[in-house]
């Protein structure tokens, strides 16, 4: 399925409500090294244009901690740059579109336990073919496991009322909720299996005043608070784990 139901006919007020799952508050991560443990795994948008640097001095580079809990490990990007220099670095990576399924397929990766899309989605500009290639690097019981910022998250939601300005990554294009994100994983021949949800970490001032950067982090420590008490979607991370249809 590529689109919405031609025959769904009107829809009624009602149905523009709908209910958010059971979820939990976790740290990405961890969570994410938990769900990789002993696992073949594909990551796609490995490298973390952007910020690649900044992390890897950090020692928050999440290719690299996968590369310690995985059994196997593959990296697929599209900045050739950087997976030419993961290559020279030992790593198996390969430079392609990820939003073209003839090139992700004609890859000829092995199919892997779990595919991660961390922090990528929102970056591109075809989701859909986007989705649609990644089936062609799981298993027929693998996972895919979808990270992204949460639109409906509390910081997201509050900043832009409180400052008048928008916290967004420079690249970022698409923002989803966990219904636009679900809706569309299940156009494009996947279930949802589980939902949980995250707090980014704080990453610094920059030229914020001390009393912006006071309020943001407090503003993070809430969301914690309301994830913690039963609201996980406040928080400003949403991850989705979904299944081959």
């Amino acid at each position: 399925m590529t689109g919405a139901d031609p025959g769904a006919g009107e829809y009624a007020p009602d149905d523009l409500i709908h209910r958010l799952p059971r979820a939990r508050a976790v740290d990405r991560i961890t969570w994410l090294e938990e769900r990789c443990r002993n696992r073949r795994v594909v990551h796609v948008g490995f490298a973390d244009a952007g910020f690649a640097d900044q992390r890897q001095r950090d020692g928050r580079w999440l290719h690299a901690r996968l590369a310690d809990v995985a059994a196997e490990l593959v990296g697929v990007d599209f900045d050739a740059a950087r997976v030419a220099g993961a290559v020279d670095a030992g790593y198996e990576a390969y430079a392609a579109d990820c939003a073209d399924p003839v090139a992700v397929a004609g890859l000829g990766i092995e199919p892997a336990d779990v595919v991660l899309a961390g922090e990528v989605i929102e970056h591109v500009d075809r989701p859909g073919p986007f989705l649609d290639a990644l089936r062609h690097l799981s298993r027929a019981n693998g996972r895919l496991v979808i990270t992204t910022p949460n639109a409906h998250g509390l910081v997201y939601a509050a900043i832009p009322l409180l400052r008048g300005v928008e916290i967004t990554h420079p690249d970022h294009i698409l923002a989803f909720t966990y219904r636009t994100l679900t809706e569309l994983v299940h156009r494009h021949g996947w279930r949802v299996v589980e939902t949980v949800t995250y707090t980014p970490a704080y990453t610094g001032r920059g030229n914020r005043s001390r009393l912006e950067a006071a309020a943001l982090r407090a503003l993070l420590c809430i969301e914690r608070v309301l994830s913690r008490c039963g609201r996980p979607f406040a928080a400003s991370g949403l991850i989705v784990v979904a299944e081959p249809a």
